[in-house]
């Protein structure tokens, strides 16, 4: 055998890699060839358990969400209208009163003196009167002299009356029934007209203030319900009535205010508290499914559609509202058409289902429905 260069050597291998590689190539398309009509010829896929509801159409009661303030049904502060120094005080801190409680005792010796004297004057001055009008029916005087003495018993009433009413403004009472905040005074302070004695809050009935949107403005009125939560009480939830529409609305917020009244037995709400408020509008019908069966990827939504046969087709709606578990379809669907709730997730266009019990289906399954997506 003859020997070869090395530029022979190297073309010869060159030319087998080359053959080798092409066999390789031929080998796997013939054997992606080979498997391709087994994927195109595979069985179909079963039917796909899943759970369905029909859509219906239910009375919708739309809520508008808003933070209020709470506000006593009567509240004052206690004032003294006298100069005069305190001789007694009938309450205590946080005392609950009645209309016409004894609250505060001033200092009256003078206008009590003043009193009498005024008691007596009128006394004497009544008595004259009678005397002379006895005469006058006798004939024994004229009427004329009985005139001065009317004037004289008018003018002694009168300073008797304006010296009871200087002592009334010594005796400080309760005006309405209500809760006393703190006692801002003790037993011998001077006071002045003007001078704080004690907060008075009737809280029987709280009025809660709260502003809406003006684009509400025409769905709002007296009457009706709103549903009231505190931060301080979690677990209660206050029921009230809307009681009065602002008759302005504000040209900065371009928001109206409402105020509702909530019946308050128990004294747990107290005026300055902050109150979440949701206003309940007047029902309407709406088409309501399941919120578990709305699809949301970014903007678009859609549900699963099941016909008479068991196909399924993915439909596109449009949202509205949405309460508890439910959701409003505002376009897409119509009344009466069944959709997928549970077992989204494994369930594409064109598929067959077929009806399971809840619990056939993993929760997990729905909650990943949106996402999967």
């Amino acid at each position: 055998m003859s020997k070869r260069s090395p530029e022979e050597r190297a073309a010869i291998g060159g030319h087998i890699s080359r053959g080798a590689l092409s066999l390789l190539v031929a080998f796997a398309l013939s054997s992606c060839g080979q498997e391709a009509p087994s994927n195109a010829a595979g069985k179909p896929q079963p039917p796909v358990a899943v759970v369905t509801a029909l859509a219906s159409s239910e009375p919708w009661v739309d809520q508008i969400e808003a933070l209020g303030t709470a506000r006593a049904n009567e509240s004052l502060t206690i004032t003294a209208k006298v100069t005069e120094t305190v001789a007694r005080v009938n309450f205590s801190d946080g005392d609950l009163v009645s209309e016409g409680h004894l609250l505060v005792d001033l200092s009256g010796r003078v206008e009590v003196a003043g009193l009498e004297e005024a008691q007596a004057n009128y006394t004497e001055a009544l008595q004259q009167f009678r005397r002379q009008a006895e005469l006058v029916e006798a004939g024994t005087i004229a009427r004329s002299q009985l005139d001065s003495l009317v004037a004289t018993r008018d003018a002694a009433k009168a300073r008797m009356d304006a010296t009871r009413a200087r002592l009334a403004d010594r005796v400080i009472v309760a005006p309405f029934a209500g809760l006393l905040g703190f006692r801002q005074v003790s037993p011998g302070t001077l006071v002045t007209p003007g001078t704080p004695i004690a907060t008075l809050d009737d809280i029987s009935v709280i009025k809660l203030d709260f502003s809406v949107p003006e684009r509400f403005l025409s769905a709002v009125a007296s009457g009706q319900s709103i549903a009231a939560h505190s931060a301080a009480w979690p677990d209660r939830e206050f029921i009230g009535t809307v009681s009065t529409v602002g008759s302005r609305v504000d040209q900065v917020t371009r928001a109206v205010t409402l105020r509702a009244e909530i019946l308050n037995p128990d004294r747990e709400l107290r005026p300055g508290m902050l109150l979440t408020v949701s206003l309940m509008l007047p029902p309407r019908q709406a088409g309501v499914i399941p919120e578990l069966a709305l699809i949301q990827v970014g903007t678009a939504q859609s549900v699963f559609r099941v016909d008479e046969s068991g196909s399924v087709a993915q439909v596109s709606v449009r949202s509205g509202s949405r309460r508890r578990g439910e959701v409003e379809i505002v376009e897409g669907l119509a009344s009466g058409d069944r959709i997928v709730v549970e077992g989204v997730v494994k369930v594409r266009p064109g598929a067959t289902v077929v009806e399971a019990p809840s619990s056939h289906v993993q929760p997990a399954e729905t909650a990943q429905a949106a996402t999967a997506r």
